[in-house]
């Protein structure tokens, strides 16, 4: 049985300008994998409410779960919650309970809870919320998909918050190899070699140091003595790599 598969949906017209480089989908892509959820695609849309929505519909369709990383602060341009609403077919409206952290929060430190820090407490119909133990302002769950901050701090903690209501599958095990040979020189051994062990993944992934050329090789696979078998044989290929 396959592992099941997850997408994310990073939102901000700030990745795509350059300005914000992301980190979310690196710490996702970890996350994920160790319990046993592939990770198997990436879109990146901009401030934009009709392919906000239609990137939505589409991944939810798609995978089995989606995340979605920025757009649920409380500026003018924060749009996401609104684009899952109509994604969804739902209403959307400043929920109690959202409010009342919101509140509970801020009132004690003097903080004047305004109009624009209200839009973080604004929920679609029947959503989930999700715990945000960094900053409070809490994501949401519609369906299958995860709306969260696009904040790295607060990402990663709506992340450990949704982890455990996920079903997993096979953890995938790794390990690497540094071989100075340029991938010319290593890719015929190397595709005997996977073709061999097709139950396992091999990736080649080339760097240049110094002038010197080489690549480092990651073998992927669920059983760890397998893995490594696989390893000893793509040493003894390049004893003196």
């Amino acid at each position: 049985m396959s592992n099941p598969r997850a997408a994310m949906l990073v939102i901000g017209d700030e990745i795509l300008s350059g300005r914000t480089r992301d980190a979310n989908m690196y710490h996702l892509a970890g996350a994920l994998t160790k319990i046993g959820v592939d990770l198997a695609e990436v879109r990146v849309v901009a401030d934009d409410a009709p392919a906000i929505v239609a990137a939505v519909r589409a991944l939810s369709d798609n995978f089995d779960v989606v995340f979605t990383s920025g757009g649920i602060g409380p500026t003018h341009d924060d749009i996401t919650a609104d684009c899952i609403a109509e994604a969804f077919g739902r209403s959307i409206d400043v929920r109690p309970d959202a409010r009342k952290l919101l509140e509970d929060h801020w009132r004690p430190r003097g903080v004047e809870i305004t109009e624009a820090r209200l839009r973080m407490a604004r929920i679609p119909e029947g959503a989930v919320l999700i715990d945000n133990p960094v900053s409070v302002a809490p994501g949401f769950t519609v369906e299958n998909v995860h709306v969260m901050a696009g904040v790295p701090s607060v990402f990663e903690a709506m992340v450990a918050s949704v982890l455990p209501s996920l079903t997993g599958g096979t953890t995938l095990l790794s390990e690497s190899l540094r071989i100075i040979r340029p991938e010319g020189d290593i890719a015929g051994p190397l595709r005997d070699l996977a073709q061999e062990y097709a139950d396992l993944s091999f990736g080649s992934y080339p760097f240049s140091q110094n002038g010197i050329y080489g690549a480092n090789v990651v073998v992927r696979g669920s059983e760890a003595p397998r893995v490594s078998e696989a390893m000893t044989r793509l040493a003894a290929l390049f004893p003196d790599a």
